[in-house]
């Protein structure tokens, strides 16, 4: 897999903010100040080591006082910045967005982990921000989740739309099979859950089953021998009020793609 440069994407997200040239800013006479950014509410920071950078690519120095992990309450500093004025109005947003961003995705994360009952582990989906991926899952991670696959081509991922095209389940898995050790299948019912389990599925995602349902289908699994060759993940409808039913299922995994496309930022601020 091609390595992630942070730099360069964090160099791109300031430029697209700037233009030409930060005109109100450019008012401003030449003047040393300090700054600080602080969290308006409780959270869990993420992106701190990021916001960091993005005031760096100006030449503003810049301390943390709460890292990536930390949680914080209202008016806790984050971290403070010193350096040319018009140099750090001009980084402002676009470091407030990436830490307000990753900051509210691992709160989200984190108070969904905390209701899962179970050692079922909690991942992101690839329903993200295009150009932000990389930068929504590492706060899924900070919040306490999983990433999943970051891209396509990590890791095969057989679903409805491919199983449409095809015409079969068991024709998509042969050449799965084929071409990787390791790949998971997507099912809307439980026989096809078997089916993939003894074609030789590693990761069989229930998608939209109740619990109930999902039940059923890892009582069938365990019936037929089949449940230890396999990790089961339960994804669709899944949400705050109904998570912890999920994780009483027997699942591995429960994915959950509002984490990272439903986001509410976290209330942060500049102060001079």
């Amino acid at each position: 897999m091609l390595s992630f440069n942070s730099k360069k994407q964090l160099s791109q997200f300031l430029a697209e903010d700037i233009g030409t040239g930060d005109i109100t800013s450019a008012l401003l006479p030449k003047k040393k100040i300090s700054a600080k950014i602080i969290s308006r509410e409780e959270a869990i920071v993420a992106g701190a080591s990021y916001a960091k950078n993005i005031f760096k690519l100006k030449g503003c120095n810049v301390k943390i006082t709460r890292k990536d992990g930390s949680k914080v309450k209202p008016n806790q500093t984050i971290m403070t910045i010193s350096g040319d004025a018009g140099k750090i109005l001009t980084c402002e947003r676009t470091a407030l967005n990436i830490l307000t961003r990753m900051s509210g995705i691992a709160t989200q994360t984190n108070q969904l982990v905390k209701k899962i009952p179970t050692k079922t582990k909690l991942y992101a989906t690839r329903k993200t921000a295009p150009g932000l991926r990389y930068f929504d899952k590492e706060a899924v991670e900070i919040g306490g989740g999983k990433k999943h696959r970051l891209r396509l081509d990590e890791m095969i991922m057989i679903k409805d739309n491919h199983i449409a095209i095809e015409g079969s389940i068991s024709s998509l898995i042969k050449k799965a099979k084929k071409r990787h050790k390791k790949f998971e299948v997507e099912v809307e019912k439980t026989s096809d859950a078997v089916l993939a389990a003894k074609e030789g599925a590693s990761i069989i995602m229930l998608d939209n089953f109740t619990p109930a349902q999902i039940k059923k289908t890892i009582q069938v699994l365990k019936n037929e021998k089949l449940r230890n060759r396999i990790k089961i993940e339960a994804s669709g409808g899944i949400n705050s009020k109904n998570i912890a039913n999920y994780g009483k299922t027997g699942v591995d995994i429960i994915s959950i793609g509002s984490i990272t496309n439903s986001v509410k930022g976290i209330d942060m601020s500049l102060e001079i």
